[in-house]
């Protein structure tokens, strides 16, 4: 595959989509960028928010990149009633970039005081060749 043809954000969602354990447990879904039902219907908790962070091309050789960095935050949201799941979770959407080949930089634990949401967002990175 081409640095050109990796389509980054499919890759991610299929990796979630193949852990029965995300599937089972994040029952508000994977969502790109925010999360919004079609028909302005709640979506349940607990949920995972994706959003490429960065997408650049690197390695070049005659003005032609070879590789390219790619960068995910991938968030944990959990209300009151499901934050005892927050943990887990994490440390599934971890296995799951791991096995993909992203690597985590930076992770929190952070409290929504003005939604009451705990938010639990990680950042990873790759290099695509």
């Amino acid at each position: 595959m081409t640095v050109e043809a990796f389509d980054s954000k499919k890759e991610l969602l299929t990796a979630f989509k193949s852990s029965q354990f995300l599937i089972d447990e994040v029952v508000g879904g994977f969502h790109n960028l925010i999360a919004k039902h079609p028909n302005n219907e709640s979506i349940p908790f607990p949920r995972i928010v994706y959003q490429e962070i960065r997408n650049d091309d690197d390695d070049f050789a005659d003005n032609i990149p070879h590789s390219a960095n790619v960068g995910f935050q991938v968030s944990v949201y959990c209300d009151a009633l499901t934050v005892s799941k927050q943990t887990p979770i994490a440390k599934e959407v971890d296995k799951v970039m791991k096995s993909i080949g992203y690597s985590r930089y930076d992770s929190q634990d952070l409290y929504e005081e003005d939604t009451d949401i705990h938010h639990k967002p990680m950042r990873y990175s790759k290099k695509v060749f």
